[in-house]
């Protein structure tokens, strides 16, 4: 590893400024900096410390082939080949934060509701990887189910948390989990390893209007229950 840098801010800084970037420069990360990341997300917990996550990570040429295909594949209208099971349909209080996440972003976007053709060329903005340099494919084997999940979910939160302390946006996406098949093939993964999801990561572009998108949480009270 080459000499090491420094973050740029703390725990408690990264965890108040870490959100969704959906849009970056074509500035790469510098790979002693991306070396350090990976190093910290290593730290991650997991069940009896299996560590089982498996990531792999394009860049340049890897990153624009990856690109086209995932595009290309969208707009032949493949249907989702996704390694794990997963349900779109959020109700109640899970579907309004949902629908307030999606009108604060196409609002800064300037998308109107029943403009279908603006919000499909905004959904391929996902697979285009918002022109990050780089994205990571965060796996795990296929026969393990929830528990080892929680661990990869866990492995993701943390790797967002270091990139962000480093100054560098990403972004968790669901999206490319849909044609692992194509992931697979680009890094001669095994079949056993299944796709959970992606992560596009780099630095932000300041000009793109996505990034002006700020949703709030709810407070403590109403996700918490204490008992004494």
């Amino acid at each position: 590893m080459n000499e090491a840098s420094l973050p740029e801010m703390s725990l408690v800084e990264a965890i108040q400024q870490r959100r969704s970037v959906r849009g970056f420069l074509d500035t790469p990360v510098p790979e002693q900096v991306i070396d350090q990341v990976l190093s910290l997300a290593q730290r991650a917990p997991s069940n009896c410390n299996t560590q089982p996550w498996k990531v792999y990570i394009a860049s340049g040429a890897m990153r624009d082939s990856l690109r086209e295909k995932l595009v290309q594949r969208a707009m032949s209208g493949a249907t989702s080949q996704a390694d794990f099971n997963y349900s779109h349909k959020f109700e109640g209080v899970y579907r309004r934060r949902q629908v307030e996440c999606a009108t604060e972003m196409y609002g800064e976007m300037g998308i109107a509701r029943d403009d279908k053709e603006a919000r499909m060329r905004a959904g391929l903005r996902n697979l285009e990887l918002f022109d990050a340099p780089h994205v990571a494919f965060i796996g795990m084997d296929k026969k393990f189910g929830t528990t080892i999940a929680l661990d990869v979910g866990m492995y993701a939160q943390t790797l967002m948390l270091s990139l962000t302390a480093f100054g560098i946006g990403s972004c968790a996406m669901g999206s490319l989990r849909h044609q692992p098949d194509i992931v697979r093939e680009a890094f001669g993964i095994d079949d056993s390893i299944g796709i959970v999801l992606g992560l596009c990561f780099g630095y932000e572009d300041k000009t793109v209007a996505a990034n002006n998108t700020r949703v709030g949480r709810e407070t403590v009270a109403d996700t918490v229950v204490f008992k004494t």
